[in-house]
C-alpha cells in the first residue's frame, strides 16, 4: 500500500487523508517537509512518530497542493467541499454542501474544538488536596500566594514543585482549570456569557473571551452553539 502510495504521487495524483489517515501518509513519506494534520488526540502521536511533519494540531485541514489531510470526518467533509471548490468553483461547492445539508464556510484555518485537559498529576502527590481546593474556588481570587500558603510552601519552592508534578505553572494551570469550567458552563447551562466569566473566575467578561478564544480556538458564543443542547426524556438534544 505504500509502494501504491508513493507511485500515485509520482505520478501527480493528488492525495487526501481522513483523520487518521495522516499516519499512512507520513509512514509512506509523502509528508516529509509539509504540514500537516489529522483528529487533535492524535497529533502529538503523529508529531513524535514523524518529526519530519509540521504537524498542526487545531486546524480542520491542511492543503499542500498534492497532498491535503484533514482532522476529524466532519472536518473530511470540509476539506472534500475545498477541493470541490478548488476544482470547480464555489457555485458547485454551494451546492455539494447544499446536498450534504452542511454549511460552506468553514475554512481550513478554523479551530478544532478540543477538549483541553489538565497535565496529569501523579497518584498520590502532594498537590491532589490543593489542586482539589483549587477547582473548588475557581469563583473565587486564586493567587499564587494562597496557593503555596496552603501547602506550607513558599512560593519560589512551591512553583518548582508545582511545575515539576505537573509540567505546568500553577497560573497555567488554574488558568486552564477555568477554561475547562467554562466549558462545563456553556454545553450545560443558560447562563449568560457574563456570568460564565464570573463563575469561572475571570476578571471581566472581555478577559474572559479573549483567554478562551485563545486556548480553545474559537468565542464562547461559538463554542455554546456547537455544544449547548437541552435535554428530553433525559437525552440531551441539539437546540
Amino acid at each position: 500500500m505504500l509502494a501504491a502510495l508513493r507511485a500515485a504521487a509520482a505520478a501527480g495524483t493528488r492525495l487526501a487523508s481522513v483523520c487518521v489517515g495522516a499516519f499512512v501518509l507520513a509512514e509512506a513519506g509523502l509528508l516529509d517537509g509539509l504540514r500537516a494534520t489529522t483528529h487533535w488526540v492524535a497529533a502529538e502521536q503523529l508529531a513524535r512518530a514523524f518529526p519530519e511533519v509540521e504537524v498542526q494540531p487545531d486546524v480542520l485541514y491542511v492543503d499542500n497542493g498534492q497532498i491535503l489531510t484533514s482532522a476529524g470526518a466532519a472536518a473530511a467533509l470540509d476539506m472534500c467541499l475545498h477541493m470541490i471548490r478548488r476544482d470547480l468553483g464555489s457555485a458547485v461547492a454551494a451546492n455539494a454542501a447544499r446536498m450534504s445539508v452542511m454549511p460552506l464556510e468553514r475554512e481550513g484555518g478554523q479551530a478544532q474544538f478540543i477538549v483541553h485537559e489538565h497535565p496529569p498529576v501523579p497518584r498520590g502527590s502532594d498537590l491532589e488536596p490543593l489542586l482539589d481546593w483549587i477547582e473548588d474556588n475557581l469563583a473565587h481570587e486564586v493567587t499564587l500566594a494562597a496557593m503555596a500558603a496552603r501547602v506550607s510552601m513558599s512560593e519560589r519552592t512551591f512553583s518548582r514543585r508545582f511545575r515539576e508534578q505537573t509540567g505546568t505553572t500553577p497560573l497555567q494551570w488554574l488558568l486552564r482549570a477555568r477554561v475547562r469550567r467554562a466549558q462545563y458552563l456553556l454545553e450545560n447551562s443558560d447562563y449568560t456569557v457574563e456570568r460564565v466569566a464570573q463563575q469561572a473566575g475571570f476578571g471581566s467578561p472581555t478577559a474572559f473571551r479573549e483567554r478562551f478564544r485563545k486556548v480553545v480556538g474559537t468565542t464562547p458564543y461559538a463554542y455554546r452553539s456547537a455544544f449547548n443542547g437541552r435535554r428530553v426524556n433525559g437525552v440531551r438534544v441539539p437546540r
